[in-house]
C-alpha cells in the first residue's frame, strides 16, 4: 500500500526511526538499478542506464540498436552448430537480461528461451541474446 499523505509518511518514519537506525535519503531516485522518476501522471521506472552499461561491458556500446526482439524464423536447437567456450560470458549476460525484465516485460518470453540454452552454447544463442540487448 502508498500513501500521499505526507503527515502519515512521517509518522511511519517516526515509529521507524526509534525501532532501527534509519537515514532518510530523500525522494528515490535510483536504486538497484532502476532509475524512478515522477509526474503528475504516477511514477515512471527504468533501466536504461543498467542496459547502457550491459551494452558497454559487451563492446557494444554505440551499436545500432533492433527494432524486433529476435527473427521472426529463427529456430534455437541444441544440436545445429558447435558449442562455444566461453559460457561463463554468456551465463552473465542472460542473468543481466533476467533482471532488465523487472521494467522490460515485453523481452521475458525471449529470455526465459536463451536460458535454456545455458549449459550448451552456440553461436545462434549468443548473437540472439545480443539481439534482444540491442531491442528498443
Amino acid at each position: 500500500m502508498t500513501v500521499n499523505d505526507l503527515t502519515e509518511i512521517q509518522r511511519v518514519k517516526d515509529c521507524l526511526l526509534q525501532q532501527f537506525h534509519i537515514k532518510d535519503l530523500g525522494d528515490l531516485k535510483y536504486f538497484l538499478g532502476i532509475e524512478f522518476s515522477r509526474s503528475k501522471a504516477g511514477m515512471y521506472m527504468s533501466q536504461r542506464k543498467y542496459a547502457l552499461d550491459i551494452l558497454q561491458d559487451i563492446g557494444l556500446t554505440g551499436a545500432r540498436s533492433n527494432k524486433f526482439r529476435m527473427g521472426q524464423y529463427l529456430k534455437l536447437t541444441q544440436d545445429d552448430v558447435e558449442l562455444l567456450k566461453d559460457l561463463v560470458k554468456y551465463r552473465r549476460l542472460v542473468g543481466r537480461l533476467i533482471y532488465l525484465t523487472v521494467t522490460r516485460p515485453d523481452i521475458t518470453f525471449f529470455i526465459r528461451t536463451l536460458s535454456q540454452y545455458i549449459q550448451a552454447l552456440r553461436k545462434p544463442h549468443w548473437d540472439a541474446a545480443i539481439r534482444v540487448l540491442k531491442y528498443h
